[in-house]
């Protein structure tokens, strides 16, 4: 994905009332730890290296509201148990499907 695409989710997730709790994973294997604040952290380090963003809802009205913020900005990846996951980068033999699908 490219840095327009990962600005566009993370001015999504910073503008809904309740913002929902994030993890990234690295292309090197580090997963972060939960951070909330999307406007600065989300963005420091850049964006090229980052695998896949989880974000998790903390009930169902939390999850419809994400769903329809990342339905708005059509990005790759899918409904998790937790949330979303939204992919970076595909590994080998991956289908990435857009997660305004689910």
């Amino acid at each position: 994905m490219n840095n327009t695409k990962w600005d566009e989710l993370r001015l999504a997730m910073h503008a809904l009332d309740r913002r929902p709790l994030w993890r990234c994973k690295d292309l090197n294997g580090h997963y972060s730890g939960d951070d909330r604040e999307w406007f600065y952290h989300f963005r420091s380090g850049g964006y090229a290296s980052i695998l896949f963003a989880d974000i998790t809802a903390d009930d169902p009205s939390h999850r419809q509201a994400i769903r329809a913020a990342l339905k708005a900005i059509h990005l790759p990846g899918e409904e998790t148990e937790a949330g979303f996951r939204v992919f970076g980068y595909g590994q080998n033999g991956q289908t990435l499907g857009p997660v305004d699908k689910v």
